[in-house]
């Protein structure tokens, strides 16, 4: 049996929403609450397996920093599944950071529903197909591909060289060396040897 306290500010969404997990057998909804502050309160005196939050929640904390204060109770905190019609880069990123075990939308079938929660009693992520997408793009561009080369020359700006002692290190003449770091400088989105430097140290592209 998965225990849940559902968490949203409209009264007909939480009465849908009781309605159909009423239907689940292994699911039992320990409470509701209508308030990011309800919600944290509750959570910490029910200590359901799983939070339904929604994220925008009239007046008051929103559901992203109930989500931070409900992880961060004392002892067996509760997992928090975000249910949401939001699935902007800036509220999938919020919620995630703010420590949501998953993030789904309100869109999706009665049995993905389901099985998301009983994932996030367990502790394991589940994510829409429009988020898992998002979240998929964001990590591929938050590490940028640099190849063999721009790492060998990456690695010699770490280390203080010029143009000139990169070439002769590398075996390569300076203007390799230069359309090189032209390319690094794009990638990186950076316009200086530091700043391609302090980026590749960020991403851990440098050992």
């Amino acid at each position: 049996m998965t225990t849940i306290l559902l968490c949203d500010d409209h009264v007909v969404v939480r009465a849908g929403l009781l309605a159909l997990l009423g239907s689940e057998p292994d699911i039992e909804v320990l409470g509701e609450a209508g308030s990011g502050e309800e919600a944290v309160a509750l959570a910490e005196k029910l200590r359901p397996d799983v939070v339904l939050m929604d994220l925008q929640l009239g007046e008051g904390i929103d559901g992203v920093e109930a989500t931070r204060r409900i992880t961060a109770l004392p002892g067996r905190a509760p997992h928090v599944l975000v249910l949401t019609t939001y699935d902007t880069d800036a509220d999938v990123t919020r919620a995630i950071g703010a420590g949501a075990t998953g993030y789904l939308l309100k869109a999706e079938r009665p049995e993905e529903l389901f099985a998301a929660i009983h994932a996030a009693a367990q502790g394991r992520t589940t994510l829409s197909p429009p988020v898992a997408s998002r979240v998929m793009a964001a990590m591929r561009g938050a590490r940028p591909t640099l190849t063999d080369r721009e790492l060998d020359i990456l690695g010699q700006l770490a280390h203080g060289l010029g143009n000139r002692e990169i070439a002769r290190a590398l075996f390569i003449s300076e203007a390799t060396v230069k359309t090189h770091l032209g390319r690094i400088y794009d990638k990186l989105g950076v316009d200086t040897r530091a700043g391609a430097v302090a980026v590749a140290k960020e991403q851990r592209l440098l050992p």
